[in-house]
């Protein structure tokens, strides 16, 4: 049991607490109001758990001010692929705040606190026919975190980043103070706290917003034979009103599909209905792939709603590929059945963090224009060779932001223009100094193309070329204003210490079996076990959506 997880706790899952009440007045006290109001013990004990964990970590954080000391944070969990370079060991703990705390049908919102998995969330709102507008690919990563750092999924093209769904953020200030931050309440801090990873506050409860769920997305893999007409048909298809979710993947230069999503209630009786979370399912890539191989024209299948949310989870999109490469392990339908528990993304993130194996890796997400998407495959290409890659279209943040964003408007000279998303995931270059250059060329080529990184991987900036791309004055006023200097800055907290990195990489003389194959590998897959994150895929409720009654229990 997690440190201060409540009694009610049942099978090490949260028992929901959802009151479709419509609060008046503040959303944060008002609805603590209206659940005190009820005779229920459970729904107090939320309440005031979440009471007395704010003012905890209030009371801590002061301390910390006082002392002027920096502290990091202890979530639970992370999806960062990037090590952290905050060393020192003051800790707020918020790992407690786990809880969904109300989902207000009326209103169409969800009082959430900060460390609810997506999909734990996912779970309860669809119970309600509802459904977060951006949805995470990965169902571990938390709504705080989707909020302090930059979240853009399929969805993103119509919806922007997921912090654009959120109203309103409880946030406990360097100083201690706890406020609440909306776009009408503290503005500047609700949109620059987003996507600044946690270095102006803590955040301790956020309203999201929800829009009435479908019980399928009738899906459609569209082939595409380069990688411009890759690009030119995402940017075709995300002018479709009548389409929900588009994403793409490039298997090659000249393979790869245009996916696109239209939520329904109604099945076509001529399509199949295909899944993705057991363990005899196929990889939701390998599918679309084999789909667009054995037909010339557009395929069309309805997946169900929460299937298809979560597609990507077994094989984490096709990172989990390199666990069979790494192990010399045959990569085919049995293994992948055989070592299903094993390739889920929670138990992915813990093994690649306590293997060492993230650090050569090359996981980024990079943004770019439209304009400039094929010049940089061109060079990812040649460069590296990785394949596939995630193509994403995004709906930008309006500036500033800590977000990526390229400085492109439309016509009218004050809309900012898509970007594209393109995920580009694999092994880099094995000797410690050349993995360090090809990343420093990845980022150098990006800045010269227009585009930006997202910050939950290895980020290699020198501070001058860091701050070359983001608002720096502007940041650091809304620190000055919010007594936030105490905290680590952005670029503290994402920068990698290049030489600690590079020792990292290749095992010393004398070091223990840990540090070299397969052992480190071995090693990282006994933390995953012994972390029990298997079991969260395997209890998953969203899986057990079925075809029975609108969103029913039987798969």
């Amino acid at each position: 049991m997690r440190p201060h997880t409540p009694a009610w706790v049942s099978n090490g899952r949260p028992i929901w607490v959802t009151f479709p009440v419509q609060p008046r007045g503040s959303p944060f006290l008002q609805c603590r109001k209206s659940i005190r109001g009820l005779s229920t013990a459970k729904a107090g004990a939320f309440v005031y758990s979440h009471d007395r964990a704010v003012e905890r970590i209030s009371a801590s954080v002061r301390e910390f001010y006082d002392r002027k000391q920096k502290f990091r944070i202890f979530h639970g969990s992370t999806n960062s692929t990037r090590q952290s370079t905050v060393t020192h060991k003051n800790i707020i703990d918020t790992s407690s705040l786990s809880h969904v705390l109300e989902i207000n049908t009326e209103k169409q919102t969800a009082l959430v606190e900060p460390n609810v998995p997506i999909d734990r969330l996912v779970e309860e709102t669809i119970k309600h026919g509802l459904v977060p507008p951006v949805v995470m690919e990965f169902p571990g990563i938390t709504a705080g975190g989707g909020y302090a750092g930059t979240s853009g999924e399929s969805s993103s093209f119509k919806h922007g980043f997921f912090n654009r769904t959120i109203n309103n953020v409880e946030m406990v200030l360097a100083d201690g103070e706890v406020v609440r931050c909306s776009k009408y309440e503290k503005p500047d801090l609700f949109h620059g706290a987003a996507g600044a990873v946690g270095s102006l506050g803590v955040i301790t409860l956020v309203e999201l917003q929800l829009r009435q769920a479908k019980k399928y997305v009738e899906t459609v893999y569209h082939p595409v034979s380069s990688v411009a007409e890759a690009i030119e048909k995402i940017g075709k298809v995300t002018m479709d009103p009548e389409l929900d979710y588009v994403d793409g993947i490039l298997y090659s230069k000249t393979q790869g599909a245009v996916i696109t999503g239209r939520m329904t209630d109604v099945p076509n009786q001529n399509v199949r209905v295909q899944r993705f979370s057991d363990a005899k399912d196929p990889w939701f890539y390998l599918h679309v792939q084999d789909a667009i191989t054995k037909t010339s024209g557009p395929t069309t299948e309805m997946i169900p709603m929460a299937e298809y949310l979560f597609r990507y989870d077994r094989g984490g999109f096709w990172v989990g590929a390199l666990a069979f490469d790494y192990f010399k392990m045959p990569f085919n339908d049995y293994t992948r059945w055989w070592l299903d528990d094993f390739v889920h993304t929670r138990m992915m993130y813990t093994a690649l963090h306590a293997s060492g194996q993230s650090k050569k890796c090359i996981i980024q997400d990079l943004a770019l224009p439209f304009s400039t998407a094929e010049q940089f495959v061109d060079y990812t290409d040649k460069a590296f060779g990785i394949y596939p890659l995630w193509l994403c279209p995004l709906r930008q943040t309006k500036l500033p932001t800590m977000h990526p964003h390229v400085n492109e408007m439309e016509a009218d000279g004050h809309t900012l223009k898509p970007m594209l998303n393109i995920g580009l995931w694999g092994l880099g270059p094995p000797q410690p100094d050349d993995f360090v250059q090809a990343n420093r060329d990845l980022e150098r080529k990006l800045r010269e193309l227009g585009g930006m990184k997202w910050l939950y991987a290895q980020t290699y900036y020198t501070e001058d070329e860091f701050w070359q791309m983001y608002d720096r004055k502007w940041y650091d006023a809304l620190r000055e204003k919010y007594n936030a200097t105490s905290l680590p800055s952005v670029y503290e907290k994402v920068k990698v210490n290049i030489n600690a990195e590079k020792v990292a990489m290749i095992a010393p003389l004398g070091s223990s079996l840990l540090s070299t194959w397969p052992f480190s590998g071995l090693y990282g897959i006994k933390k995953a076990i012994d972390s029990g994150a298997y079991l969260q895929a395997r209890t998953s409720a969203w899986r057990s959506i079925g075809e029975g009654d609108r969103f029913g229990t039987n798969r």
